[in-house]
């Protein structure tokens, strides 16, 4: 049986034995439910049994609908990238389910996937146009990348991890984004030569950023991270003015602190 979501017009697809949904894992007996949100002004009316998605189109459709839309992130090219680009491509085999959960996903090599909500308030903030060039540090296997690429006129993902950078350049080739390329390196040194660059991203947390990253930012152009404190984290966005970056908070939310954007630590006696 399929139950349509009204308002929407998503599918919602019951059947097999993994029952899984988004937002809450509903109760039996299973009859259908209705799961209220808002979405700007109106209210979204999503009505569904508790279903199991192996449908990877319809899980991206579950993402943005309960995942993106409802954290106020509504530009189009955003949705359009996170609904065309596979995200269970993107990580290791047999965590393709786990892709769409709302939650930041360990994907080896130290690197972590962005929870969808996160990775996409982040990409709002930063007002990313089609001509803009991108830097995208700690791309790991190659998503943030891919949906960058849908967005602008290029860009390139910066990998140290030696494995996941091969596996990242595979991964855009097979979608076939031919405006991104992976670059392997040290995270701390970016990729000079292609820049310097309108836009800068960085897939992970930061207790601080080099210059050496700053450097390769365009004048007037712009930078996201997630700067550590503690256990919790804030998304601050960077606005270069000549050589200074003026920071910005933008929203709440927690990663890994990246290999090379860590504090130096104090010495003592």
């Amino acid at each position: 049986m399929v139950w349509r979501c009204f308002s929407v017009m998503r599918w919602a697809v019951q059947g097999g034995t993994k029952q899984i949904w988004d937002v809450d894992q509903f109760e039996s007996p299973p009859l259908p439910m209705a799961v209220r949100y808002g979405m700007d002004s109106a209210k979204i009316l999503i009505a569904a049994r508790v279903c199991s998605v192996t449908d990877f189109a319809a899980r991206r459709m579950m993402m943005v609908d309960t995942q993106v839309r409802p954290s106020d992130v509504t530009k189009f090219p955003i949705i359009d990238a996170m609904l065309a680009v596979p995200r269970e491509a993107f990580v290791p085999e047999g965590l393709g389910e786990a892709a769409y959960v709302g939650e930041n996903l360990a994907i080896g090599g130290g690197r972590t996937m962005l929870d969808p909500r996160t990775l996409a308030k982040l990409l709002d903030a930063l007002e990313i146009a089609k001509t803009d060039i991108v830097m995208d540090i700690a791309c790991g296997l190659g998503y943030s990348t891919a949906l960058l690429a849908r967005m602008s006129e290029f860009v390139v993902g910066i990998e140290s991890d030696e494995q996941l950078a091969a596996r990242a350049q595979a991964n855009l080739t097979t979608l076939g984004a031919d405006n991104a390329v992976i670059s392997h390196g040290l995270l701390s040194e970016g990729a000079e030569k292609s820049g310097p660059y309108d836009i800068i991203v960085l897939q992970g947390a930061v207790e601080n950023v080099p210059a050496s990253i700053t450097d390769q930012l365009r004048d007037g152009g712009r930078i996201g991270a997630i700067f550590a404190d503690g256990n919790l984290g804030v998304v601050k966005i960077g606005h270069k003015c000549g050589d200074a970056i003026n920071w910005r908070y933008s929203f709440n939310a927690s990663a890994p602190v990246l290999a090379g954007f860590k504090n130096a630590a104090a010495f003592s006696l």
